[in-house]
């Protein structure tokens, strides 16, 4: 099976690299603009052929899907932080809308029709309503910020792709991702990279965060890549799926189970951003169908998944500071 994965090189891709070798020998080339991993992701460099381009250069996209010829593409590149889309709202529409229609207008010109999965986001949905039930993907899309307005629209696209031209797309809905691996631009790499610092005399026995009254649905990356892998393999054409674990944690009680895990005493300071008020709040996601069609089950706590990715800032801190 020859594999296409564009945004190969991020914290998402690399981890899809290890699951698609989990569930098989796979013929793998990823699409980025450095064609080169991160260090952290070194160790794939052997598995991956990468292709340097651009995904918002048209003739680029097509000329690496004429040579690569793929018979699966994820679709994982795209602008990534909701936070940062309230300040950066062109990016976010470029990356996430802009890009898309790039690699599905290259995909019909090839002439091939590969099977594709776009990634889009569970905060399409916008805020849980309390008193009614989880989203499932028959809810209306209400977004509430650029990131996942532009993701929205995106999703949608990829719906009507599959309409004319006939492109063969499933559409996967994840809700919050994380674990070891992952950029200290959101809440859970942030938090443990200031524990690992503290634990090591680099930074004042002090957390500080951001609002913690949000709620959200936090899986696993490694459970999440394999869903996606699963999802290929038996998703219907123009289907939504959402991914999640199906239960929801306030982040405040997420901190406290980290804080738990510090080998020092620590403490928590929040502060408000009033940037991100119109930010989603709460989300709660059903997830019976992705269970049902794919049989997928995550496979990781979230107190396994906490404490794995405290471990992996405890032990790239640690290289650092020996450098």
């Amino acid at each position: 099976m020859r594999v296409l994965i564009t945004g190969a090189t991020g914290f998402v891709g690399g981890h899809l690299v290890e699951a698609l070798g989990r569930h098989g020998a796979h013929e793998l080339h990823g699409l980025s603009r450095s064609a080169a991993f991160a260090p952290g992701w070194s160790h794939l460099r052997d598995r991956v052929t990468l292709h340097a381009a651009d995904l918002a250069d048209d003739a680029a996209t097509e000329s690496v899907l004429r040579r690569v010829e793929p018979e699966w593409v994820f679709h994982l590149a795209g602008y990534a932080n909701a936070g940062k889309s309230f300040t950066e709202p062109d990016a976010a529409w470029r990356g996430n809308l802009g890009v898309t229609r790039v690699l599905y207008d290259a995909v019909a010109k090839s002439g091939r029709r590969p099977r594709i999965l776009y990634v889009g986001t569970g905060l399409v949905y916008g805020d849980a309503v309390p008193g009614k039930a989880a989203f499932d993907e028959d809810c209306a899309l209400q977004p509430a910020s650029p990131y996942s307005a532009s993701k929205a629209a995106a999703d949608l696209l990829s719906y009507q792709v599959t309409r004319s031209p006939g492109l063969d797309v499933i559409r996967v809905r994840p809700f919050n991702q994380t674990g070891p691996g992952q950029t200290p631009d959101y809440a859970v790499p942030a938090f443990a990279r200031q524990i690992a610092a503290i634990e090591q005399g680099r930074q004042s026995p002090v957390v500080e965060t951001g609002d913690l009254s949000a709620e959200r649905d936090l899986t696993d990356v490694r459970d999440m890549a394999d869903a996606y892998v699963l999802l290929m393999e038996h998703g219907a054409t123009g289907e939504a799926y959402n991914a999640a674990t199906g239960v929801t944690h306030r982040m405040s009680a997420v901190l406290e189970l980290l804080v738990a895990q510090a080998k020092v005493r620590v403490e928590v300071r929040s502060k408000v951003d009033p940037s991100r008020k119109g930010d989603t709040a709460v989300t709660r996601a059903d997830v019976s169908k992705i269970k049902r069609v794919t049989g997928w089950r995550p496979r990781h706590s979230l107190e396994q998944t906490l404490r794995d990715t405290l471990e992996s800032w405890r032990v790239g801190s640690s290289a650092s500071g020996a450098a």
